[in-house]
């Protein structure tokens, strides 16, 4: 079954061992510069040698709830192929009861990113994963704040995301928090893309985490007025 396998308990995995403080490189303010890399496996557990090339990025927690403090990082890196995250989130409880792609998944314990590789035009495609392993793929036109999603056709072969997520508990049992990995392939950006993207192009991007241990608390990398759906708001991606 999918809950199964999309849910792996781990004891002391060394990502909830480094320190929270995030090793992020030297950029421009609301830039990151993504680091070139070849394909590798996705696990869940983010352990794959290739995510040793590049730093921790920090996504800061945005509405003052006392209640919760939580580190929420992220690194990426990109290939040849597509783009690949992985997320590590600090949590003490796993909200997510949904068992199927393409739900409400913004209603629970979720990570999401939004890319715009050009602001000529009005879209940008929108992914969420969530503790369970499920995902919402979307795209999205938004016309001056008016913004609806459009789920993907022919989603299937090397249009297909790969993605596994993983709770990580203590030597007690006890949450410590989730790992989300994920790879959104080149060609299910077609036709907002061509191609990978050449060394020195850059994307209007964000990235976001909701936590719902007590109420809704919100995680940006970049700060938003209202809501995720800002792209005026959005950082940068430099692709070296």
């Amino acid at each position: 079954m999918k809950i199964l396998t999309g849910i792996i308990l781990i004891t002391g995995l060394y990502l909830m061992d480094l320190p929270i403080e995030s090793e992020t490189r030297n950029n421009e303010p609301g830039s990151i510069t993504i680091v070139k890399s070849p394909d590798f496996e996705i696990t869940g557990s983010g352990q794959a040698p290739e995510w040793n090339n590049t730093k921790w990025e920090d996504i800061p927690q945005r509405n003052n709830n006392e209640a919760v403090n939580y580190r929420t990082r992220v690194k990426i890196v990109y290939s040849e192929t597509g783009i690949y995250f992985l997320f590590d989130c600090g949590d003490k409880v796993i909200n997510s009861t949904l068992q199927a792609d393409n739900l409400k998944l913004w209603e629970e314990d979720v990570v999401e990113v939004f890319l715009m590789p050009d602001e000529k035009y009005p879209l940008y495609f929108e992914y969420q994963l969530s503790p369970l392993n499920y995902e919402l793929t979307i795209l999205i036109p938004n016309l001056d704040g008016n913004f609806l999603g459009w789920l993907p056709w022919q989603y299937e072969g090397d249009r297909k995301t790969r993605h596994e997520t993983s709770v990580v508990n203590n030597s007690q049992g006890d949450v410590e928090g989730w790992i989300a990995e994920f790879f959104i392939p080149w060609k299910l950006l077609t036709p907002l893309i061509t191609g990978p993207p050449e060394k020195g192009e850059k994307w209007k991007a964000n990235m976001y985490r909701l936590d719902y241990d007590k109420g809704m608390t919100r995680f940006s990398w970049q700060k938003t007025d209202t809501n995720f759906h800002e792209p005026h708001n959005f950082g940068t991606f430099v692709f070296d």
